[in-house]
C-alpha cells in the first residue's frame, strides 16, 4: 500500500506489554478473554553461544489441531475517530473483512468473493473502507494478475468497484485519501496497454475526474498530504527521470535524469507536504551503508539533515502526522520489530507499556498497531516468539486497556519455546544473522535440526515474532534455524547486494554454513538435518535436496518454486511494477547470460537422492500451482521418492485451520519417517 500519506498505519507485527485489563470489548464468541501470561527476560544478545539457549522444563506434545488454529482476527485498524475497528477475519476457510463497533457490539462481515484475494485495506474517513482485491486472469495464453479497488460503506453495507463492476480503472494505486473520506486520488490504467493517469474519485457517486493525463513511459505518480499530484517517474531500459511541480496548476518539469544503477533512484519511501518543496525520504547513508530517514528537497534533489538512523539496521518505513509536515514514527527491525516515536505522547505510551512487562515471564513484546486521529484510542498488540498474542484497545483518558481479540487462547507461552537472535560466519566471512529456537526440555546437544529459510527472498526477513511452523517443530523436538541469508531485507545495501543473482548459489551456501556452525558447537547432529520452507523457502528446500543431498535427509516445500525461469517470467510480466522489472530480473538472474534452469529443481531431477514432501494450493496466485504440479509429474515419471499434496482452493498461505493442520500433519509424518526426532 505504498504512497498513501498520513494514514496513521503501522507495519509492525509483534508485541510486548500489559496495562490494567477489563472485559473484552467486542462480543465475539471466538475471542474468549484469557488473562495474559506473564512476560519474559530480555532476548539473548546477538552471537550468544547456541549451547546456552536451551529452555528448561519439559513440554507436552501440543496437538496439531490446537497449533493450527488460525487467528480469528488479524491486522486490526481503528477508524480515524477511534469508534470502529476493521480487521481481517478468518471464517470457514475464507478470509473476510470484519467491522466492529465496540460501544454497540455491532459486527459486520464482508466476503470479497471466492475468486478474489485481499491485497490491503484502509479507512477512508470514519464510515468507508477502501480495499484492494486481485485475481489471476487469462492473458494472451498465459496467466496475468489484475487488481481492482473497492469502496465499502460500513453503515449501509454497500460495496462497489471503483470504475464499475466489470470494466475500467485497472489498478489500486491510491495516492491520497481525503481525511473525511469523501474522495481519493487514484492512479490507474484504462486498459493493460495504457500508461496510468490520475483522477479524483468521488466515493459517494463513483465519478472520476482526471487531474493528470497519462504520459508515455511514466508508471509512478506521487501526491502530497493535501492531494496534489507533485511528482512522477519515467523509467527506461537504462535511465530514469523525475518530473516535479511545486503546486497545483503548474506544469511538470524534469528535475533529474540518471542511470538506473544510481543509488538515488529509489523514491518509494518519501513524503511531500503542501506549501513546500521539502519533505522526508529514506535514503542510503554512505558512511554506514544502511538506509536512514532524511529531510529532502524535491525541487533541488538535495538532502538535508539526517532525521533518524536505526542502530545496525535499515529503516523500513515512516509516517507523518496528519498535517503532513511533522513525523509520527519510523519503523525498523533488529532482533524484533520496533518503532521510534517522534511524537512525544506516543513515545510516552510505548515506554509505559514496555516498563509494565519488565520482569514478567515469557518472551513478549508490545506494539502500538493503530491509533485514532486524536490519539485518544490505540490498538496495542501483546505477544512474542512464544506467544501468539492478543489485541487490546487502550483508552488514554481512562488509563486502561481492554481485551479485544485473542489469537489462540489454547496456546500458553509456558508450553512454547522462545526464539533467540544470534549470528554466524559464512565460508566467505559474511556475518549472517539468524533466529534459533531450541526444543524445551532437551539438552542443547546433538539435536535433530530443521533449517527453515524465509520466503521473499529479497527485502524480506524473519523478525522473531510468533511462527506456527517454528513452534510446531520445536515442540516435536527439533532445533529450528532461520537464517537471514544474504539478500534478506533490513541489513543494509551491501548485505542486500551480496544476494543479487545468488538463488541456488551463495544464498544456499549461507543455509549450509548455518548447519555447519551449529554442528561445530555440538548443538545439532549433522546427520539428522532436513530443510523445510514456503515460497522462496520452498524453492531453497527443493534445491538444497538436489544440490547437497549428502547434507539433508529430506526436504519439504509448501508453495515452492521448481522452475525459476518460468516464475521469473510470471513475476516480471504481471506481479512486479513495470518500473522495477529490469532490476528484478537482474536481482534474481544476475548476469543476463546465466541459465536459470541450472538452479531449478525441475531440471535436476536426475540428481535427486532424498525424499520430498511437496504441498501446494491450486488457487495460489503468487507462485502458480503449476510450479509444483509440473515437478511432481516429472518426479513420478523418474520414479523418485516423493509425496505431493494438493490443497483444493488454497492460495499462497492457509485460509483455514483444516489446511494448516493438514500441512502440519503431513510434515510431522514425513519428518517422523525420514528424520525422527528421537
Amino acid at each position: 500500500m505504498k504512497k498513501v500519506l498520513g494514514d496513521g498505519r503501522l507495519r509492525l507485527r509483534a508485541a510486548r506489554a500489559l496495562f490494567a485489563i477489563t472485559a473484552a470489548l467486542a462480543p465475539v464468541a471466538a475471542l474468549a478473554a484469557d488473562p495474559p501470561a506473564a512476560a519474559a527476560p530480555a532476548p539473548t544478545p546477538a552471537a550468544a553461544p547456541a549451547t546456552a539457549m536451551a529452555p528448561a522444563g519439559l513440554s507436552e506434545k501440543i496437538p496439531t489441531a490446537i497449533l493450527s488454529a488460525l487467528p480469528f482476527l488479524s491486522s486490526p485498524r481503528l477508524s480515524p475517530d477511534g469508534k470502529r475497528i476493521a480487521a481481517y477475519v478468518t471464517m470457514k476457510g475464507q478470509k473476510l473483512l470484519g467491522f466492529f463497533t465496540p460501544e454497540t457490539g455491532e459486527t459486520k462481515l464482508l466476503n470479497p468473493g471466492a475468486s478474489l484475494d485481499f491485497n490491503w485495506f484502509r479507512w477512508a474517513g470514519n464510515g468507508r473502507v477502501l480495499f484492494s482485491v486481485g485475481k489471476t486472469v487469462d492473458w494472451e495464453g498465459d496467466d496475468a494478475w489484475q487488481t481492482r479497488l473497492v469502496v465499502y460503506d460500513v453503515a449501509t453495507s454497500e460495496q462497489r468497484f471503483i470504475g464499475g463492476k466489470t470494466e475500467g480503472l485497472i489498478g489500486d494505486d491510491v495516492l491520497w485519501v481525503d481525511p473525511e473520506g469523501k474522495s481519493i486520488l487514484l492512479a490507474f490504467q484504462q486498459t493493460i496497454y495504457d500508461y496510468p493517469s490520475v483522477s479524483t474519485i468521488d466515493l459517494a457517486t463513483n465519478k472520476a475526474k482526471q487531474v493528470v493525463a497519462p504520459r508515455d513511459g511514466l508508471w509512478d505518480w506521487y501526491a502530497d498530504d493535501k492531494g496534489v499530484v507533485r511528482a512522477g517517474f519515467v523509467f527506461g531500459d537504462s535511465s530514469w527521470k523525475m518530473i516535479y511541480r511545486a503546486k497545483d496548476g503548474e506544469g511538470f518539469r524534469t528535475v533529474v535524469r540518471a542511470g538506473n544503477d544510481d543509488d538515488e533512484a529509489g523514491f518509494d519511501a518519501f513524503r511531500i507536504y503542501q506549501g513546500s518543496d521539502d519533505g522526508y525520504r529514506i535514503m542510503l547513508n554512505e558512511a554506514t551503508g544502511r538506509y536512514a530517514l532524511w529531510r529532502f528537497n524535491f525541487a533541488t534533489r538535495k538532502r538535508g539533515e539526517m532525521v533518524f538512523e536505526a542502530p545496525g539496521v535499515d529503516i523500513d518505513d515512516f509516517d507523518t502526522q496528519f498535517d503532513g509536515a511533522n513525523l509520527y514514527a519510523a519503523w525498523f527491525t533488529d532482533d524484533r520489530p520496533r518503532a521510534h516515536w517522534f511524537d512525544a505522547e506516543l513515545a510516552k505510551v510505548q515506554d509505559a507499556i514496555d516498563q509494565a512487562v519488565t520482569g514478567a515471564v515469557g518472551d513478549r513484546m508490545a506494539t502500538i498497531v493503530s491509533y485514532s486521529r486524536d490519539r485518544a484510542r490505540m490498538l496495542v498488540h501483546i505477544g512474542g516468539s512464544n506467544d501468539p498474542g492478543r489485541y487490546y484497545v487502550f483508552d488514554q483518558a481512562a488509563g486502561i486497556m481492554q481485551l479485544f481479540a485473542q489469537a489462540n487462547e489454547k496456546l500458553k507461552p509456558s508450553q512454547l519455546s522462545p526464539t533467540r537472535y544470534t549470528s554466524y560466519k559464512t565460508r566467505d566471512g559474511l556475518a549472517v544473522p539468524a533466529y534459533l529456537t531450541l526444543p524445551k526440555g532437551h539438552e542443547a546437544k546433538n539435536l535433530p535440526l530443521v533449517i527453515l529459510p524465509h520466503g521473499g527472498p529479497y527485502d524480506v526477513r524473519d523478525d522473531g515474532t510468533f511462527d506456527v511452523d517454528v513452534q510446531f517443530l520445536a515442540n516435536r523436538g527439533y532445533a529450528v534455524l532461520q537464517p537471514e541469508f544474504r539478500g534478506s531485507g533490513g541489513y543494509g545495501k551491501a548485505f542486500y547486494e551480496k544476494g543479487e543473482g545468488q538463488w541456488g548459489r551463495a544464498m544456499q551456501d549461507d543455509l549450509d554454513d548455518g548447519m555447519d556452525w551449529l554442528a561445530k558447537q555440538g548443538t545439532i547432529d549433522p546427520k539428522r538435518v532436513c530443510i523445510v520452507g514456503s515460497s522462496y523457502g520452498g524453492y531453497a528446500a527443493l534445491w538444497g535436496a538436489v544440490r547437497n543431498p549428502e547434507r539433508y535427509r529430506c526436504a519439504a516445500s509448501f508453495a515452492g518454486i521448481s522452475d525459476l525461469k518460468r516464475q521469473l517470467k510470471y513475476q516480471i510480466t504481471f506481479k512486479i511494477s513495470k518500473r522495477y522489472r529490469k532490476d528484478w530480473r537482474k536481482t534474481v538472474q544476475g548476469d543476463e547470460t546465466f541459465d536459470l534452469t541450472t538452479v531449478s529443481p525441475l531440471y535436476a531431477i536426475d540428481k535427486l537422492k532424498v525424499p520430498l514432501l511437496i504441498v501446494h494450493g491450486d488457487a495460489d496466485q503468487r507462485v502458480p500451482y503449476k510450479q509444483s504440479k509440473l515437478y511432481a509429474d516429472a518426479l513420478a515419471k523418474a520414479g523418485k521418492s516423493y509425496e505431493f499434496v494438493t490443497m483444493k482452493g488454497e492460495g499462497h498461505g492457509f485460509s483455514s485451520d483444516a489446511n494448516q493442520q493438514l500441512w502440519l500433519d503431513k510434515l510431522e509424518a514425513f519428518l517422523a519417517k525420514y528424520n525422527p526426532a528421537s
